[in-house]
């Protein structure tokens, strides 16, 4: 189980001065200034859980993660991880925990996959039979068999990411750290990859941290949501709860066949039912209106009663945006 009680990180930084002057003095005497990554934040984690962790740039996403497999150790508070202090860095901890970052490579750019793989076997001590199996298992899933004797170098952008996966993996650990696992990946090699982890998390249940910019990764793998706002938790919950959110509201695109005036726009703004939330216009003849679901028939009416119309869709609510919303207002349970 992973549990994370009152977790702190402060950085101490730089404060650059404006101009000329404020540059040549900070040569000399420099000011810092404390600057918190991550504010005191509390969760924990089950066995077989995959939570995606999501927020914008800067949010505490990459530092969390950092120190909670090692990397670096928090201002403050504690964190238990399978019986383990993560940045105590003993080796029982590390056989059992592995991070892959999207952005930075692992592998030897120079040489094959298999030849870092068995260096990894090595290091982790993985038995031939177990490194046999699992590299087999992985390799296939993951289409990658006949890539695993070409330079790293020499591979797609997706091939270099599965390689990568299998080498996070290779030694079965129980509790795995996943940032940006599909950065740049095409639409194919995205859905390899999280069919992949879906199966992975299905058949050992391993503790998953997920970070992702990519909605559909988390709408995929994760159930249960953490939402970080200037290092501090906004939301921690289920995905369904946020899903009721997106489907309690409907968004029409409509195209009329004429363009507005603005005094048939207001005449049309003015008479418009309660239930319309918001009503955008997009172009001389073209109106993007948001409104609650249960008054999707009232407002269709009212729409065809103004005239005729060339071009209509109706749609949901982007999941996005509704997690930025709660980023910046929060949520009401």
């Amino acid at each position: 189980m992973l549990i994370v009680e009152n977790l702190r990180k402060v950085y101490r930084v730089h404060k650059k001065e404006a101009g000329l002057k404020g540059s040549i003095k900070s040569l000399f005497v420099r000011k810092w200034i404390d600057k918190e990554a991550v504010k005191g934040i509390s969760f924990s984690i089950e066995p077989g859980e995959i939570v995606g962790l999501i927020g914008a740039n800067g949010a505490g996403k990459t530092t969390l993660a950092k120190m909670l497999s090692g990397i670096i150790h928090p201002t403050s508070g504690q964190a238990t991880i399978l019986g383990h202090t993560p940045w105590h860095r003993d080796n029982a901890y590390r056989k059992d925990m592995t991070l892959l970052m999207g952005q930075k490579a692992s592998l030897w750019w120079d040489l094959p996959a298999m030849d870092s793989y068995l260096l990894l076997k090595d290091i982790y001590q993985i038995n031939n039979e177990d490194f046999n199996k699992r590299l087999e298992h992985m390799s296939t899933a993951l289409d990658v068999k006949d890539q695993l004797n070409i330079q790293v170098r020499r591979l797609s952008l997706g091939e270099r990411m599965k390689v990568e996966l299998i080498a996070a993996l290779l030694h079965a650990p129980k509790i795995i750290f996943l940032d940006e696992p599909t950065i740049g990946l095409d639409l194919t090699s995205q859905k390899a990859i999280r069919d992949f982890l879906h199966d992975y998390k299905k058949q050992h249940k391993p503790i998953i941290i997920l970070t992702s910019h990519y909605m559909q990764d988390i709408e995929d793998l994760c159930k249960r949501i953490i939402i970080l706002k200037e290092g501090e938790i906004v939301y921690d919950g289920s995905i369904e709860h946020i899903k009721q959110y997106v489907s309690q509201e409907k968004v029409i695109h409509v195209q009329f066949e004429s363009s507005w005036k603005q005094d048939e726009l207001d005449t049309f703004l003015a008479g418009a039912p309660t239930g319309i939330c918001d009503i955008t216009q997009t172009s001389l003849s073209e109106l993007q209106i948001r409104l609650e679901k249960k008054e999707l028939t009232s407002v269709m009416n009212f729409i065809l009663s103004h005239g005729k119309i060339l071009d209509l869709k109706i749609g949901g609510i982007d999941i996005s945006e509704v997690i930025e919303n709660i980023q910046r207002e929060g949520i009401s349970e």
